[in-house]
């Protein structure tokens, strides 16, 4: 496992902690796995997707009964990350704020990394 022993690869929100544990309660999920990969006009983009089974190789967090799975060709990108899920008039949805992104697009929604995390 990628980090610094004792601390969570990544952190929720009170908030994403709530909407992922209600995610959590539909169809036998066991939570949210994680990941990144290229794509967007930045490079890379963040991946989300429903696990009915937790991989092996997964960084697992979990808190206040929100389960997120970490895919390992994520983790390095994803390490000291904090999950929030914003509500506003035109939109809704999990926002990442994440130390290790170098550049992001307009939309938010496409980044890019130092270099030196994917040599």
């Amino acid at each position: 496992m990628f980090g610094i022993p004792g601390k969570q690869a990544v952190t929720m929100t009170p908030a994403a902690a709530r909407q992922i544990s209600k995610l959590m309660t539909k169809d036998d999920r066991k939570g949210l796995r994680i990941g990144v990969k290229k794509g967007g006009c930045a490079g890379m983009e963040y991946t989300m997707d429903y696990v009915s089974e937790v991989d092996p190789m997964d960084e697992v967090v979990e808190q206040d009964g929100a389960r997120v799975m970490i895919a390992p060709m994520a983790q390095m990108f994803l390490f000291g990350t904090e999950i929030d899920y914003e509500v506003s008039l035109l939109e809704a949805g999990f926002k990442f704020k994440n130390p290790n992104v170098t550049e992001a697009c307009g939309c938010g929604e496409s980044i890019k990394f130092d270099d030196t995390l994917s040599a």
